[in-house]
């Protein structure tokens, strides 16, 4: 069975859509101010971190930091609902504009780790959040999720 990663069409297509995603992000009144200092960079280093937890090769992790980088990247930004709602939504319009998959399976696993990410970006983005050091990347598939848990 293929990953997520290769169903998807792998780092061309991952860096095609964010690419796309994060062009439209500085003219959006919601997503703007999040993304003003946004480095040249951002969409290859989000492509190799979605493109890693998707099965895809662990670029992000040996040169990035894995995933302890990228919640570091959310720590004090006091992440709103509604940026994350729209974050959601925008990524998903380019999606569907550049032709995605759009079957079911693939969708469900797609949108469930966005929602899972945004709501674990917006926790640990907030003044005080007690976020670890060390974070496992999570693995995503087809329906179970391998990784981090947010404890209660």
């Amino acid at each position: 069975m293929p990953t997520l990663y290769e169903w998807l069409g792998g780092l061309p297509a991952l860096e095609k859509l964010l690419g796309v995603f994060y062009g439209r992000v500085p003219a959006d009144p919601i997503l703007a101010p999040i993304f003003a200092n946004m480095s040249a960079d951002h969409v290859t280093h989000v492509a190799a971190f979605v493109a890693e937890v998707f099965g895809g090769p662990k670029t992000y992790s040996a040169e990035l930091g894995g995933h302890a980088h990228m919640i570091h990247q959310h720590i004090g930004r006091a992440l709103t609902d509604a940026q994350r709602k729209r974050w959601i939504s925008l990524l998903l319009e380019c999606a569907d504009e550049l032709g995605v998959p759009s079957d079911p399976e693939f969708r469900s696993a797609f949108v469930g780790y966005l929602e899972w990410g945004t709501r674990l970006a917006v926790i640990n983005s907030q003044p005080g959040a007690n976020v670890s050091a060390v974070q496992p990347m999570p693995a995503w598939g087809w329906g179970e999720v391998k990784g981090p848990y947010i404890e209660k």
